[in-house]
């Protein structure tokens, strides 16, 4: 599949349903394209939200790739990012943050997971099984 095209501004509405459809469909690299263009065009206080979620949606891509210690660390780093954030936009960030805590300790050191199968739900307390 193509790449996302680079620099297109959305609402962050609009970014949070895009990357969950991406998300949800097993392109989490291009999820966190998507992300990365928030992170890049909005406003500085909400920089580190956006590219948090961006670490989060490269690090389930690294690990569905087989890099899985690379993907522990990303998805690691991407909680960090978002920990301090009060569910913006209706993210629901202690239940990601709780999701990539938890995926990064079942997938350092283990093989590839399936990222469909792995997707987090960015705005619900429920994330789909896998």
């Amino acid at each position: 599949m193509e790449r996302q095209p680079e620099g297109v501004v959305r609402t962050p509405e609009e970014t949070v349903r895009e990357a969950q459809l991406l998300l949800d469909a097993g392109k989490p690299f291009h999820a966190h394209e998507v992300f990365e263009d928030a992170w890049k065009s909005g406003p500085e206080d909400e920089r580190a939200l956006w590219r948090g979620l961006a670490q989060l949606a490269v690090g389930l891509t690294h690990s569905a790739r087989g890099n899985t210690a690379g993907g522990a660390r990303l998805l690691l780093r991407g909680a960090d990012g978002i920990a301090a954030y009060a569910s913006p936009y209706g993210i629901d960030v202690a239940e990601l943050t709780s999701w990539a805590r938890e995926l990064a300790v079942r997938v350092a050191g283990s093989g590839p997971v399936d990222a469909g199968a792995e997707a987090p739900r960015l705005t619900s307390v429920t994330r789909r099984a896998g």
